[in-house]
Parts: C-alpha cells; sequence; structure tokens
C-alpha cells in the first residue's frame, strides 16, 4: 500500500502550473496521434487505415486479433482480393475475401459478392435484405499487410469496457503525477 499513499502525497503536491504543463503535454500527446491517423489516411486513401480482426471468419489466414492495413487504390478489385467493408446500417465492418466480381456492361459498375475463408457460404445473408452484392461505396479498403495477434487489446477492451476505464483513467493519473 506504499505506492497508493506515495500516489495521494504526489497528488497532493502538484502545483496549478505543472498541472497545465502535463495537461498540454496529454494534448499534444493526442494531437500526434490524431494527425498520424489522418496522415494514414490520406497515404492509403481509406477512412480506416488499420482495423482489428475481430472473428475467425478469415482463419486460418486470419486469426482473431490480428492488425489489418488497408489501402484504397485505383487498383480493381479482383476475386480473391481481401477487402473490409461495411454495410449499411451496421457500425462494424467485416473483413473478408471477394470471391466474384460482377460487372455490368452498361454502366461498368462493379459489384462485389464476399465469403469469409471459414464460413461455409459466401455473405449474402449478412449483406442487407434485398442486397445481393456490394458496390464500391461499401469496401472500405483492401488488405496489403498484417500483424498477428496485435490486435488483442482492442478486443479485450470492447469486450469489457471496464478495462478501458480503468486504463486511460491510470494514463491520465500517470500523466498529472509525473513530474519532470
Amino acid at each position: 500500500m506504499g505506492w497508493v499513499s506515495d500516489t495521494v502525497d504526489s497528488i497532493k503536491s502538484i502545483k496549478v502550473r505543472e498541472v497545465l504543463h502535463q495537461l498540454i503535454v496529454l494534448g499534444m500527446i493526442v494531437t500526434t496521434a490524431l494527425i498520424i491517423w489522418k496522415g494514414l489516411m490520406c497515404i492509403t486513401g481509406t477512412e480506416s487505415p488499420v482495423v482489428v480482426v475481430l472473428s475467425g471468419s478469415m482463419e486460418p489466414g486470419f486469426q482473431r486479433g490480428d492488425i489489418l492495413f488497408l489501402t484504397m487504390s485505383k487498383d480493381p478489385i479482383r476475386s480473391g482480393d481481401i477487402v473490409v467493408f461495411n454495410i449499411d446500417g451496421r457500425d462494424i465492418p467485416i473483413v473478408h475475401r471477394v470471391i466474384k466480381v460482377h460487372e455490368r456492361e452498361d454502366t461498368e459498375d462493379k459489384y462485389y459478392l464476399t465469403k469469409g475463408d471459414n464460413n461455409p457460404m459466401d455473405d449474402r445473408v449478412l449483406y442487407n435484405h434485398g442486397q445481393n452484392w456490394l458496390e464500391k461505396k461499401h469496401i472500405m479498403g483492401r488488405a496489403v499487410g498484417f500483424v498477428p495477434y496485435a490486435g488483442w487489446a482492442t478486443i479485450i477492451m470492447s469486450e469489457k469496457p471496464i478495462i478501458k476505464y480503468v486504463l486511460v483513467g491510470a494514463l491520465g493519473l500517470l500523466v498529472l503525477t509525473t513530474k519532470e
């Protein structure tokens, strides 16, 4: 319990100027992270350049907890490409493989049918009622790389929000009580 009393003593001895300094440092850290994220968005051409695989539907290629790096280049999406897509009205993006590309001859619009590698059937059951194909607007990006299991922290924090709040609180306390 010695560290608790040390932390309380440290908080009691904080001066207003030190708190403002620490808050500015915290703000700079958050701003830097946002700038890096926006920079990645510009470079990759996608609104979400990094995603975490949340289910086992793409095993054995991608495991739950893998981090995927996405890009949205001018290259056409082909059958066999792994894409991340959003279905209208749903919040969580899905990582699956394109199994068919359909191009309308009259408009040259392209439509995509996807399937999880570990799923027995295509994704038409996941699409909205009456929707048989994905359009380009649904595709968030194409997977170009991954880091195995590095996204487990995200999964744990989304499944157990109390852990997220404890970590954020602990980091905030650390920033406020750290003296240079």
